[in-house]
């Protein structure tokens, strides 16, 4: 009779190299963990598989990898699990830490080990990450070159406009001059970068027609759509409306305890920011140029409500209805506009 065997393998990555641990559990007994570093290239990568097997850890559905999200760092790692068909789970890094509990020191290998008791210990609870679509890989770099010119673009102008505060016009006019250049090849960048996310929208059909859904929403807008994308992994997750809510740091929690602590509901710190940037000017926007929510945002003012809690409700509300969208295959109907024809 074969045994019955489940492995588990912690990573913590870097730019050059990675250290892993194997913990193999063998008829629910936990064996002696076992740790080794590999490069992070290609050729290191084949020696990891060499290790894995060599300690009877077949890359297949009973071993189970496990590491944090480097942004860039694990792609070689994520390519590598999908094209063996190994499970694979990038989490958040600071979900890992805090589950650690009070921990003292750390180095790379410390942390693969704990890592490995993690995806143990959570095996159950932990969700296969989709397989790396090299579209998203495309996207997500284009959209990363894009932020950083804008950033660029945006520092020169304000440089340039700072300076006609103290500045003499001939000065300023030289200045003005000298920075042209730069501008003008940042506007070049940035008009090649934003038609290379076109044609890779239009080359994946999936892709394709989710942005299409989600930019159906008013107020919605191009790019804001494009990062949520590449956030969701177009959905593959199942993601809810809450949880990318949460995510967008816009989904308000209660903060209270016993009859001392009633701090109300607030959104929380840990979000990501720049979609939540996104959000806030898709707000504006709705806010502006679609009669619901300037109607939304007026009555709740009347109210008393604080206008930046109003622009979050009508931020989760957009973030609600990219889901549903979504998740229905179907545009979104301004049922509003309708009820007023």
């Amino acid at each position: 009779m074969q045994k019955e065997q489940k492995n588990y393998v912690g990573i913590d990555v870097s730019k050059t190299y990675f250290d892993a641990s194997l913990l193999t559990v063998a008829e629910l007994q936990k064996q002696p963990m076992k740790t080794e570093r590999f490069s992070n290239t290609k050729d290191g990568l084949n020696l990891f598989h060499q290790w894995l097997n060599k300690n009877g850890a077949c890359m297949n559905g009973q071993t189970l990898l496990v590491l944090e999200n480097t942004g860039v760092y694990h792609r070689l790692l994520w390519q590598f699990c999908c094209e063996h068909n190994t499970p694979i789970h990038i989490g958040n890094a600071t979900h890992m830490k805090w589950s650690f509990g009070i921990a003292r020191g750390k180095n790379d290998v410390v942390d693969s080990k704990r890592i490995c008791e993690y995806a143990y210990r959570h095996a159950d609870q932990l969700k296969v990450t989709p397989a790396l679509n090299p579209a998203f890989v495309k996207l997500k770099d284009f959209m990363t070159a894009r932020t950083k010119l804008l950033h660029q673009k945006n520092s020169i102008k304000t440089y340039l406009n700072e300076l006609k505060l103290s500045n003499d016009k001939t000065t300023q006019k030289v200045l003005a001059q000298s920075f042209k250049a730069a501008l003008s090849g940042i506007e070049k960048s940035l008009e090649s970068i934003e038609n290379e996310i076109d044609q890779t929208i239009i080359v994946d059909t999936d892709i394709e027609r989710n942005y299409k859904l989600i930019t159906s929403v008013p107020g919605v807008g191009k790019y804001t759509a494009i990062y949520i994308l590449c956030c969701t992994h177009n959905f593959a997750t199942k993601i809810s409306g809450k949880q990318l809510a949460s995510y967008a740091g816009v989904a308000p929690f209660e903060h209270s305890s016993g009859v001392s602590v009633k701090g109300g509901n607030h959104v929380h710190k840990m979000a990501n920011k720049e979609l939540k940037q996104l959000l806030h000017l898709c707000a504006l926007s709705a806010i502006k140029y679609y009669p619901e929510f300037k109607a939304y945002f007026d009555r709740k003012k009347a109210e008393g409500k604080n206008g930046m809690s109003v622009l979050n409700a009508i931020k989760n509300k957009l973030v609600l209805r990219v889901v549903a969208v979504v998740n229905n295959q179907q545009p979104y109907v301004d049922n509003f506009n309708m009820a007023t024809l």
